[in-house]
């Protein structure tokens, strides 16, 4: 598993060991970030189950200001620091040891807004992407512009809308989906 492109391009990252975490390929985070590239500069990204780290860390090889990191098994955390750490970035990033529920609240208590928030939980965890999203249509660390990218299986439909979040968008990549939800009132143009 490499950074794809931007400042660490080529960059090797490890992922943790066992079946527990399911990195994002290679192909699918490319998709991502040709969908996204144009606003990727000086963003505040949200990497919810974060696994490995890979979409927070090729946000920051991109452009972005900074990522929060939200994992809360053991291996995962000690892989996102340690790439973290090779890559020399861990001013940049914040790593929040808590599981996602805990951490959306209090990120939403202190106030910050986020650009964009990619959640992809365990594919066998499918009540976590309706908790998050519902939590997130309700949630100040959304502004009207931000984007939200749900990950999941091509079998598996996490719903359209959310209260305010609506998806606009859904581009399927082999046996994976990446699910482009936002404010209602203030959807993006398509792309």
């Amino acid at each position: 598993m490499r950074v794809i492109a931007g400042k660490y391009k080529s960059r090797r990252l490890i992922a943790p060991t066992g079946v527990q975490t399911r990195p994002t390929s290679d192909r699918l985070r490319e998709t991502l970030f040709n969908v996204v590239a144009p606003r990727i500069e000086d963003s505040v990204w949200l990497d919810l189950f974060a696994g490995s780290g890979a979409i927070g860390i090729e946000a920051l090889s991109r452009g972005a200001r900074s990522v929060y990191f939200v994992e809360s098994a053991g291996a995962a955390l000690r892989t996102i620091r340690k790439n973290l750490h090779t890559l020399g970035i861990e001013e940049e990033a914040d790593v929040i040891e808590r599981d996602v529920a805990t951490a959306l609240r209090m990120l939403d208590t202190q106030a910050v807004s986020c650009d964009f928030i990619f959640l992809d939980p365990p594919y066998r965890k499918l009540d976590d992407y309706e908790q998050v999203l519902g939590f997130l249509s309700q949630s100040r660390l959304l502004s009207p512009n931000s984007q939200v990218i749900a990950e999941h299986d091509k079998h598996f439909d996490p719903g359209g809308t959310f209260g305010s979040l609506q998806r606009h968008r859904a581009l399927r990549q082999g046996d994976a989906v990446l699910s482009f939800y936002s404010v209602a009132s203030l959807q993006p143009d398509k792309e």
